[in-house]
C-alpha cells in the first residue's frame, strides 16, 4: 500500500531536519510512542502501542536512516512485530524543500503489513495510516514550533 502526503512547516530547513532525527522529538511527535533508543545516527529501536480498527498491538520495530542527502532527504526503512496481531514492513522517502520562510516536508511511503492487521481491511489500514500521519504532523509541527520561534527571533 503507497501512502503520501506533504505538510508545510514554519520553520526552517536545516531545523527540520535536526528535530526528524532529534528520538526526543519523535517520541513526543509518533503517536503511542512508548519508548524511542537511538542505536547510531542512522538506526533508531522504538516501541509503540497502535490500535487498527478492532486490532490494538503493542509493537517493537526498528528504522534504519539510508540513502542520506542531509538536509535534504532520506530513505526510512523499518520493520515491527506486534506479536499475534501481525507485523509491518515501512520503506518511505522523505524529502525537505525550502518554500518561503518555512520548509516543504513531503513524503512518499510504502507499507505491508500482515496476519491479524491485514485482515481488518485495505481501506480501514490506510484510514487509520492517514489518522496516525496527521496526528505525527501536528504534533512534529507543535514540537518544533518553540525551537523555531526561537532562531526568527535570533536572525
Amino acid at each position: 500500500m503507497e501512502i503520501k502526503g506533504e505538510r508545510n512547516l514554519p520553520a526552517k530547513r536545516e531545523l527540520v531536519w535536526a528535530a526528524l532525527n532529534d528520538p526526543g522529538v519523535l517520541h513526543r511527535s509518533i503517536p503511542g510512542c512508548e519508548t524511542i533508543d537511538k542505536v547510531s545516527d542512522t538506526e533508531l529501536n522504538a516501541t509503540l502501542t497502535l490500535k487498527v480498527g478492532p486490532v490494538k498491538a503493542r509493537f517493537k520495530g526498528n528504522v534504519k536512516l539510508v540513502d542520506l542527502e542531509p538536509p535534504q532527504r532520506y530513505t526510512i526503512v523499518g520493520a515491527g512485530q506486534g506479536g499475534v496481531a501481525g507485523f509491518g514492513k515501512m520503506k518511505a522517502t522523505v524529502t525537505l524543500a525550502e518554500e518561503g520562510s518555512g520548509t516543504r516536508l513531503s513524503y512518499v511511503a510504502d507499507a505491508q503489513v500482515g496476519c491479524k492487521l491485514a485482515q481488518v481491511g485495505s481501506r480501514l489500514i490506510e484510514g487509520t495510516a492517514a489518522k496516525l500521519a496527521q496526528e505525527f504532523f501536528d504534533a512534529f509541527e507543535r514540537n518544533i514550533a518553540p525551537a523555531a520561534g526561537a532562531s526568527a527571533g535570533s536572525e
